[in-house]
């Protein structure tokens, strides 16, 4: 497959945060971004604009150009998850972050309990404490197969919150929640009038065997009070591009959301932005399979090093993301796993700490590369911890 014969030297040019950021001795798999070459659809619609130079204010059929992606995201959603949904029902935004935000401060007040998963993404906790508003964390546990959430503990935190901020699939395990986890946020949510804002970001990069279910399509009830976030910027590869939507489960909700946040404070939508998302939502579906199986074999191969070359680190294989969640507690580093391997590996991962103030020991490996890449850091990785 073309998307995986980029060499290291190649992916050091390209400028770009995950390989930039540290000296060129330095493997990185921490950044959420693919090394693999865009979709030909996405490819050719930015080509198109620089082709005819069209930089100017975008117009896709309305004055609102926004109003395209709106259009093909209500498709994608039925034609993906027989999902119907109204464009109207649906903001772009230039950034989830942004959209998190945004929501935290238009269903919440200041001192209001936000409840957050942990391990969690680092700018989902950061929204709670930026907007002023209190964490409530929720952590999730491992039964020895998978990571699951603390219902009784949920359930026990949840008549102090106003909000849930929810993650599925879930960054950093790789946990695709089933609907019996959705029917019990549900109850939840129900029980203690909370509004959920899920990012669901990851939703097309699920492995087989996992099914992702929005959490906007359990029930009407659950919809009516749901602000789901997501983009194809993850599954497409195409994250400097800045391009998101929110999706209100209710008029309502959409209603109220609005009147804390104006639509201009969240910005505008570049052309490139419009064209490569609305490419990537209509594409036939045969170049995200390409990816996905190559994700499924380089999960294969990390889930292979851990468990013959390092049993000691903890590990569950994920359902879906390109993320492998590592608990390295049992070699009893001197230094957090990342800063470790950093130093002996030449290796850079996500620092655990970022998801949780508990988690020094453990670090995300993004295995979203070449696989010869991969072999690389996964070697080194090997070589720097301390031998039985």
């Amino acid at each position: 497959m073309e998307t995986m014969g980029y060499p290291v030297e190649f992916l050091r040019a390209r400028r770009n945060r995950k390989w930039s950021r540290y000296p060129p001795e330095v493997l990185p798999a921490w950044v959420a971004d693919m090394d693999f070459a865009v979709s030909p659809g996405v490819q050719e619609a930015i080509e198109r604009l620089v082709r005819q130079q069209d930089y100017g204010y975008p117009f896709r059929g309305g004055d609102q150009a926004e109003s395209a992606v709106a259009e093909a995201f209500a498709i994608h959603a039925h034609n993906l998850y027989d999902w119907d949904i109204e464009p109207d029902s649906v903001q772009p935004v230039m950034d989830l972050i942004q959209a998190m935000y945004a929501a935290i401060l238009a269903f919440s007040d200041p001192t209001d309990g936000i409840i957050l998963q942990l391990p969690a993404y680092p700018p989902l906790r950061e929204a709670i404490t930026g907007t002023g508003r209190c964490s409530l964390e929720n952590p999730m546990v491992d039964d020895g197969h998978r990571w699951r959430i603390d219902i009784e503990a949920l359930d026990a935190m949840a008549p102090s919150a106003r909000l849930l901020l929810f993650c599925n699939p879930h960054n950093p395990t790789g946990r695709v929640f089933d609907r019996d986890d959705l029917l019990e946020i549900e109850r939840i949510a129900e029980e203690n009038d909370l509004i959920i804002v899920s990012d669901e970001i990851h939703s097309e990069l699920v492995y087989p065997g996992n099914t992702h279910i929005p959490i906007a399509t359990v029930s009407p009830a659950l919809a009516a009070r749901t602000v789901t976030i997501t983009s194809a910027t993850k599954s497409h590869n195409i994250a400097g591009l800045r391009c998101g939507v929110m999706q209100f489960g209710s008029r309502t909700l959409q209603d109220n959301f609005y009147k804390r946040v104006p639509r201009r404070l969240l910005g505008q939508l570049s052309s490139f932005a419009i064209d490569a998302s609305i490419a990537a939502w209509s594409a036939n579906g045969h170049w995200l399979n390409d990816v996905v199986r190559q994700l499924e074999t380089n999960r294969s191969q990390v889930t292979q090093v851990v468990r013959q070359d390092l049993p000691q680190v903890g590990y569950h294989s994920p359902e879906a993301t390109y993320f492998a969640w590592l608990d390295f507690g049992s070699y009893h580093l001197p230094t957090a796993a990342h800063e470790f391997l950093l130093d002996k590996a030449r290796v850079a991962l996500h620092p655990g700490g970022d998801f949780g103030t508990h988690y020094s020991s453990w670090a995300r490996l993004n295995f979203a590369t070449s696989p010869q890449v991969l072999a690389e850091i996964l070697t080194r990785v090997c070589d720097a911890l301390p031998s039985n």
